[in-house]
């Protein structure tokens, strides 16, 4: 397994509108434009960017953080990464704050650079 992946941004919402983002797959896939759905409480499964990416809900701190394991469908039967999602007001917007470990070597690259196009930049045109 490839070494941590960490990400911090400044976006323009507040952190609960992220918080509902990040635990809402629906409403997820309504922003990146990736289908989503599930999500919702610790322990929920949940499914984005139409199937190709697996994963629970393992701990939910309402608006402040969310951990949780994921998989892609291509990943060795097993394999997991733990993303954790930090949330904290800046100003009238959110400091998103993302760790990832466990992400397979061979697609520890493609995984890190694919943040940006497939969480922050979506992220960064939600307002309200």
């Amino acid at each position: 397994m490839s070494d941590h992946i960490h990400f911090e941004v400044s976006l323009p919402a507040s952190p609960a509108r992220y918080y509902e983002l990040l635990t809402n797959g629906a409403k997820f896939g309504d922003v990146t434009g990736q289908p989503g759905k599930g999500g919702g409480g610790e322990g929920a499964i949940f499914e984005l960017f139409g199937g190709w990416l697996t994963g629970r809900q393992i701990e939910l701190a309402k608006n402040e953080r969310i951990t949780q394991a994921w998989r892609f469908r291509d990943w060795q039967p097993g394999v997991y990464s733990v993303v954790r999602f930090t949330l904290a007001p800046e100003g009238t917007g959110t400091k998103l704050t993302m760790d990832q470990d466990g992400v397979p070597d061979d697609v520890y690259e493609h995984v890190r650079t694919n943040w940006k196009g497939f969480y922050f930049d979506p992220f960064a045109k939600v307002t309200t």
